[in-house]
Parts: structure tokens; sequence; C-alpha cells
């Protein structure tokens, strides 16, 4: 249990502390996690978290631009840093009594970061180079579209990396003052996992992070989604050799009852994956939606996924269609197989390999120190430590009656966006 033997605490500026002693190799990861993302973000601002976890990889004080890289690569670890909907986080990992290295790093970027005006317009064409380079893959832009027709009010509507037209606005004094509001040690749970003393380890960090100040709490979150009155359609016509279909449905935040649920009936329409923005692979070769589509040769491809988040987000289906495949088909397939997951029960056989499926994604994900540090920190972040340890017991008390309950409840035609990115060598 990954929970098991985990040292929690809380320092007087706030910082949230979780270590876990292990000693399967002799390594140790550091997660340091904020909350923030772009759940936080106002409109013409959207874009700023992502930008900010870019520049905290640009130095800080006493370590100028690289010294980060070549300190970690020096003995011999690993680190990067990502940016969601709900949260950002920098990690590295590193043989067990190096990993004060990556302490000392990480408290120096919490407060010293630089934001060098040179650099800051530099990675201003990073960004909106990579958003471009987005814009190139139809699945990017079709989600984009989606997920914008999905919310009304909540800033879940917009992608992480933001819209170019902000991206392009934005200032350096912007990006700055994003920093000193969210990248507060009351605003973040740092998270050591490794063959370390799991005491002598909480000290370490009391002693690296302890004197830097409480900042001011950062504003709520606000807004919340109305309730959907009316399906919603999309289309995004564009250059292509196939189709490709997104359906998102409104999906429980991971702290609602209907949550894991939510997660059962994931597998059973495309088999065991992990959580977004972690899992992937699969085993959904047997699942209902490859049997159907896939195997019938109507798509080339279809997945589904939920994700794990504070607000109330996504379940998507998505496929891809040959281009002189029959789209109308694909989607009656689909709602079909919804249809059939409001009407008729979940088999006892079919939701237990679904369920022992996921159990063995989440094993499979979790079997590292850098993984199982990665976990805690963001069950943190959706939940909290206690939603972590009941994951797996809970995921296998889901009945079939609970897959037909939100099947009712959230796969209704209102609560629907779907969209299609149509190929321009054929349009209708």
């Amino acid at each position: 249990m990954l929970t098991d033997n985990l040292l929690t605490r809380t320092l007087d500026n706030g910082l949230t502390l979780l270590v876990r002693e292990t000693h399967t190799a002799p390594v140790a990861s550091f997660w340091l996690w904020y909350r923030v993302g772009s759940r936080n973000e106002l409109p013409g601002l959207t874009g700023v978290s992502h930008w900010v976890e870019h520049m905290l990889f640009k130095g800080a004080s006493s370590r100028p631009q690289g010294e980060f890289d070549r300190l970690i690569q020096r003995e011999g670890g690993h680190f990067n840093g990502m940016t969601w909907v709900d949260w950002t986080t920098f990690y590295a990992t590193l043989p067990a009594e190096r990993i004060e290295l990556a302490l000392e790093i990480e408290a120096d970027r919490m407060q010293n970061a630089l934001f060098d005006p040179d650099e800051t317009e530099s990675e201003r064409s990073v960004i909106i180079s990579e958003r471009e380079g987005n814009e190139n893959r139809p699945g990017y832009m079709l989600r984009e579209q989606v997920q914008a027709a999905s919310f009304l009010a909540h800033p879940y509507r917009h992608m992480v990396i933001g819209w170019k037209e902000d991206l392009r606005r934005i200032t350096r004094d912007d990006l700055y003052a994003h920093y000193r509001r969210y990248y507060t040690p009351n605003n973040a749970v740092a998270v050591v996992v490794g063959a370390r003393d799991a005491e002598e380890m909480a000290g370490r960090i009391e002693t690296a992070f302890g004197a830097i100040p409480r900042g001011e709490a950062p504003p709520q979150v606000r807004a919340v989604e109305p309730k959907p009155r009316a399906q919603r359609r999309v289309r995004v016509d564009g250059p292509g050799g196939a189709h490709y279909l997104l359906m998102a449905y409104h999906a429980p935040p991971a702290s609602d009852p209907d949550f894991l649920p939510m997660v059962a009936l994931n597998a059973v329409l495309d088999g065991a994956t992990g959580l977004p923005p972690f899992g992937g692979g699969g085993l959904g070769r047997a699942a209902r939606l490859y049997r159907t589509l896939v195997n019938s040769g109507q798509a080339i491809s279809v997945n589904a996924s939920v994700a794990a988040t504070i607000d109330p987000y996504l379940f998507t289906i998505s496929a891809t269609v040959a281009q002189n495949g029959d789209r109308g088909q694909v989607e009656r397939t689909i709602l079909h197989e919804l249809e059939r997951l409001q009407t008729e029960s979940v088999s006892q056989d079919e939701l237990a390999r679904a369920i022992k499926g996921t159990r063995a994604m989440f094993a499979y994900g979790s079997e590292s120190v850098t993984n199982q540090a990665m976990w805690l920190g963001f069950a943190s972040m959706v939940a909290d430590v206690d939603w972590l340890a009941g994951f797996l017991d809970g995921l296998a008390r889901v009945t079939p009656d609970d897959i037909r309950r939100v099947a009712r409840r959230y796969l209704t035609s209102a609560n629907r966006v779907i969209g299609w990115y149509v190929s321009e060598d054929r349009r209708d």
C-alpha cells in the first residue's frame, strides 16, 4: 500500500510534507507540487502557469540557467516538471544519498527564480512554437474545440498551454506576479519516497524550506459550471488522411463517490488504463469499444478516458475513422454501447475483469519510487492521501448497479459534446 508507513507533517510556513521510507532500490525521488494549473487562470492570462513552469527551469539567483541540469546529471539523476489543469509539479530522482540536491534546487527556485526579461521573451517564442506544433495535429485541434464547448463558465474550458492570443500579450510582470501568488510553501506539497530514514528526511526538508516565508492565501476558484441543458456539436475541417471523433461528457471529480464507478465504467468500455495525465497503455482489445468498432472495421482505433480532477471534468471517447469510413455509423455504434450501459447490467464476470485489469495497471504504474512519490503528490492535489489509500478497495466494491446508475446520470445527451475533425479530402 502506497500510504503505509507514510510520515506526514506541516511546517510552520504551511508546506505539507509526505515522506515514505522504502529500500526497494538505493534511490530516492523528490516531488514538489503546487496547487496551481490552468484551473487558476483568468481570461487573458491563459497558459500563464505552463509558462511559469518553463521559467523555473531558467535558473535562480544562486544557480544560473543550465546549472540545474548539470548538477542533477552529474549525480546520475533525472528531473523534470509538468503543468496540468489542477497543479504544477517538479521532480528529481537521484541516488538516495544525493537527494538533498533536489531539495536545494526546489527551495532555491521557490523563492529566487530570476524571470530575466530576455529569457522571458525567448520562452515566449518557444511556447508559441510548441502551440503551433500542436495545431498541426488533428487530435489536438479537435480536443481544444470540444473542451471549449464543454464548459461555459469554468476555466477547465481552455487548454493548459493557453490561447495564442494570450501568449502574445502576457508580460514578464504577469508571469512574476503569478509566480509570487501561487508558488509558495503554503500552496505546496513536498513528497519524498526512497531509501532514506523518514524522520531524517523530514528534517532535511524543513532545513531547506522552513525559512521560506508563507505567502498570502491564493485566490479560490469560484467558477461553478452550470448544469448542461443541451447537446453541443463541434466540427473542425482540416487536412489529413482520416477523420477523428471526440465525445465528451461532464464527469464527477475525484472526491465524488461516483468517481470510482466511472473508472470501472471506463474499463468496461476500453479496458484497463492508468489515470490521465499519467495513464497510458491499456488492456482494451477484449473491451466493448474495441470489439464493436475496431474488430468490425468501423474504426482504426478507439479510446475512452476519465481523469481525476478537483472539479467536475470530462469523460471522453475518441475514435479514428478511415478516410472512406462511415462516420455516422461509428457515432451510432458508440451511442448504442453507452445506451447498453444504461439499460443492461454489466455481467459480474465482465466487471471483475475490468476491475482486475485496472488494479493491475495501478500496480504496474506504482512500482518505482518515482511513481510512488508521484501518486502521493497527485492524490494530494485532486483529493487527499486517504483517497489514494482507499482507491483499490473502493474500486473492488463497484457493482453492476453502480455502473448502470452512473451511466444513467452522466451519459445523457444534454451532458454531451460531440466533435468531429473531418478531413478536407472528403467533405459531406
